[in-house]
C-alpha cells in the first residue's frame, strides 16, 4: 500500500497551461479565477480614457539648470510665444498710470484684510521673488518707479472678466521678467501676522498680469547676489538690477550735478558748451588722445581740458560761463584714475583766487549739507583706514613752498630761480636727501609734484587748499601779485586727493606766449604731458582778456568721497574695461596691467 501513494497524488494533479506546472484541482481554479479578474482589469483599463500627466513642478526643475541651460529653454519658450502670440511676449505699449512711491502715502491707512476696489491701478515692474501656495495663488516681489519694491498677489478668483486664465497668465512669467500689473490696493491678512498683533503687507492685488519684456538669463541668486567686482563693472546693468547700493550711488551722482549746476545758474553763470575734439591739445599739462579726420587729412585731439575756449568766450563778452562735461587724457588708471572723467570748469570774469576759494568752500559746503544734511562724512580708503571728514568753511590754507621748506629742512631758491637748470640740479639732490622717487624725465615741475605729494598732499584729510604754485607748474596761471616766481592759484585737496583746481588767469598775451614756449622745452626734455603752443587762443588774448579767474571741479572725485567709494568704476556708471579676451593676453604676456588695482598714478 505505501509504495501506490505517490502514484495516487501525482494522479489528482491538474496541468497549467499557463505556466506548465502541475498543480492541485483547487489551485487551478484559483489561478483561473485570478487570470479571469486581471483580464477584464485591463480590459477596462484599455478603453477608459488616458489619465494627463502629472504636472511637474518646470520653475522647480529650472533651478537645477546649468546657466546656458537655462537660456537655451527660455529662449526657445519665448521664441515660441514669438510665434504663436500666446501671448505676445514683448507687446508695444502698457499703460502705466501709477506711481508706486506713492503707495505708502495713499493707502498705508489700510487695515489687514481691507481693500479699496474703488481706484484701479496700473503698475509695473520687474520680478526679483516669485511664490507659489498652491496652484491658485502667487505672489511676486517687483521693483519699479526707480526702485520702489511692491507685493503683487494674484488669485485665480480675481482674474478679471475678459483676461486670460489664471495659468495663461502666470505659467511663462519667470524672476527676472517685466510685468504689467493691472489690480487695486490691499492689504494682505495672514494668520501669522494677525495673531502677533502685526498688520499684513500692503500689496496690490491682481485682476491680471501681462508679460512686457521677458528675461533669458537666470538671475543671480538672492541670497549669494551679484558681487564679482570685475562682473559688475561689465555688466552694470545687471549690477543695477541686483544691488540697490549701486543704483542709489549714481542718484547721488545725478544729485550732485544737479546742485552744481543750479548753484551756478543761481550765481549768473551761462552753460555752455565746447569742442571735444581739437587742432591742439591745450588748457592742461596731460597727454591726449589723437585721432584723425579723413575729409581734412588732418590729425586731431580729444580735448584734455575746455579751459583755452571757455575763456575765449570771455575775451567775447561773457561774464561768467562754465561747462560740465568729459575730457579725455592718455594716461594710465587706477583706483582714482579713468581715461574719461567728467569735470566742471568755470571762468569769471573781474574776480581772483581769493574770490574762488570763497567760492569754492560755499558750493562745497553746501552741496554736502544740502546731501547728507551735516557737513561731516566718513571715506574709507582701499585699505580699510577710514576718514572722518569735515566740509564745513572756512577750510585750511597751505602754502606750497613755506611748507616744502619745512618738510626737507631746505631753504628753496627764490621763485623767479625754480626754472633754472640749477635749480633742477639741486631738486634732484633734494629728493635723494628725502628718498623721494619721481620717474623721468625728472622735470622741475614734475619733482616740485612729487615732494607735494609726499609731504603737503598727504596732510590734507579735511578739505586743504594747497596755494600759490611756482610758474613753472602753471603755464596758464597769472603771476602772484607780490611773490616773484609764483603764481596766484591753487588746489583743492580732499582725503588726500584733489578734488579742485583753480587760479587767476594769466591774461597778458606777451608772458602767455613765453609760459608756452617753456613748455615747449620741457616737451622737447621727453615731457610728454607739456602743453603746446595754441595761436588761437594768444590771438584772443591779443584783443584783451579781463581780470578773469577760472576753477575746475572733479565730479567723479567728488562723488567717491561723498558716497564712500574708493574705487572711480564704483561711481563712472560705464568705466573703461581692457576687454576680457585682450586682458587674459595681457596678464600671459606679462604686460603692465595689474591684477589688483592700485592707488597712483606718478605725479598724479
Amino acid at each position: 500500500m505505501a509504495d501506490q501513494a505517490p502514484t495516487e497524488q501525482v494522479a489528482n494533479l491538474h496541468l497549467d497551461d499557463a505556466t506548465g506546472e502541475m498543480v492541485s484541482k483547487s489551485e487551478l481554479k484559483k489561478r483561473q479565477k485570478q487570470r479571469e479578474r486581471d483580464a477584464k482589469k485591463q480590459e477596462k483599463a484599455a478603453a477608459a480614457p488616458p489619465k494627463p500627466a502629472k504636472k511637474t513642478n518646470a520653475e522647480a526643475d529650472e533651478k537645477e539648470l546649468t546657466p546656458n541651460q537655462y537660456f537655451e529653454i527660455r529662449s526657445r519658450a519665448i521664441s515660441k510665444l514669438i510665434e504663436t502670440k500666446d501671448p505676445y511676449p514683448y507687446p508695444h505699449k502698457f499703460h502705466r498710470d501709477y506711481d508706486l512711491n506713492n503707495l505708502v502715502k495713499e493707502f498705508g491707512h489700510l487695515k489687514s484684510g481691507e481693500h479699496d476696489k474703488s481706484r484701479i491701478l496700473h503698475v509695473a515692474g520687474r520680478i526679483y521673488n516669485k511664490r507659489a501656495s498652491g496652484s491658485k495663488l502667487l505672489f511676486y516681489d517687483i521693483r519699479g518707479n526707480n526702485g520702489v519694491k511692491a507685493q503683487i498677489m494674484c488669485q485665480a478668483q480675481e482674474v478679471r472678466e475678459g483676461a486670460p486664465a489664471f495659468e495663461k497668465q502666470h505659467d511663462h512669467i519667470r524672476r527676472g521678467d517685466i510685468i504689467g500689473v493691472v489690480g487695486y490696493a490691499g492689504r494682505t491678512a495672514p494668520k501669522t501676522k494677525i495673531e502677533k498683533g502685526e498688520e499684513g503687507e500692503l500689496s496690490i492685488f491682481a485682476t491680471e498680469v501681462i508679460l512686457l519684456s521677458p528675461c533669458l538669463h537666470q538671475l543671480p541668486d538672492e541670497y549669494y547676489g551679484f558681487k564679482d567686482q570685475e562682473q559688475r563693472y561689465r555688466k552694470r546693468y545687471l549690477d543695477l538690477i541686483m544691488n540697490p547700493k549701486t543704483a542709489q550711488t549714481y542718484r547721488t551722482r545725478t544729485r550732485i550735478i544737479k546742485y552744481i549746476r543750479s548753484y551756478l545758474d543761481n550765481a549768473g553763470f551761462e552753460e555752455v558748451e565746447t569742442p571735444i575734439l581739437n587742432m591742439i591739445a591745450g588748457g592742461a599739462t596731460a597727454k591726449p588722445f589723437e585721432s584723425h579726420l579723413n575729409d581734412y587729412n588732418m590729425d586731431v585731439f580729444l580735448r584734455i581740458a575746455p579751459e583755452l575756449p571757455l575763456k575765449m568766450l570771455i575775451v567775447g563778452e561773457y561774464d561768467k560761463v562754465y561747462e560740465i562735461g568729459r575730457l579725455f587724457r592718455n594716461e594710465g588708471a587706477d583706483l582714482t584714475h579713468n581715461p574719461e572723467f567728467t569735470t566742471c570748469e568755470f571762468y569769471e570774469a573781474y574776480a581772483d583766487f581769493n574770490d574762488l576759494m570763497n567760492r569754492t568752500e560755499e558750493l562745497v559746503s553746501g552741496l554736502v549739507k544740502q546731501l547728507t544734511g551735516s557737513y561731516v562724512t566718513s571715506f574709507t580708503t582701499q585699505h580699510g583706514e577710514t576718514y572722518t571728514v569735515n566740509w564745513e568753511a572756512p577750510w585750511r590754507r597751505v602754502q606750497m613752498i613755506p611748507a616744502l621748506e619745512e618738510a626737507t629742512g631746505e631753504k628753496f631758491p627764490p621763485g623767479d630761480q625754480l626754472h633754472t637748470d640749477e635749480t633742477r640740479e639741486w631738486l634732484k639732490g633734494v629728493m635723494k636727501k628725502v628718498n623721494v622717487v619721481c620717474p623721468e624725465p625728472q622735470t622741475t615741475s614734475r619733482m616740485l609734484d612729487r615732494l607735494t605729494g609726499e609731504f603737503i598732499e598727504e596732510t590734507a584729510v579735511n578739505p586743504t587748499f594747497i596755494t600759490e604754485h611756482p610758474k613753472i607748474m602753471s603755464p596758464l596761471a597769472k603771476d602772484h601779485r607780490s611773490k616773484a616766481g609764483l603764481t596766484e592759484r591753487f588746489e583743492a585737496f580732499v582725503c588726500k586727493k584733489e578734488i579742485a583746481n583753480a587760479y587767476t588767469e594769466l591774461n597778458q598775451p606777451f608772458e602767455q606766449r613765453l609760459r608756452f614756449e617753456e613748455q615747449a622745452r620741457q616737451k622737447a626734455q621727453g615731457d610728454d604731458e607739456a602743453q603746446m603752443i595754441d595761436e588761437t587762443f594768444l590771438n584772443a588774448l591779443e584783443y584783451g582778456l579781463p581780470p578773469t579767474a577760472g576753477w575746475g571741479l572733479g565730479i567723479d572725485r567728488l562723488v567717491m568721497f561723498l558716497t564712500n567709494n574708493y574705487s572711480i568704476k564704483e561711481v563712472l556708471l560705464f568705466p573703461f574695461m581692457n576687454p576680457e579676451q585682450k586682458k587674459k593676453d595681457v596678464l600671459v604676456e606679462g604686460a603692465e596691467e595689474p591684477q589688483v588695482p592700485v592707488e597712483g598714478i606718478p605725479h598724479k
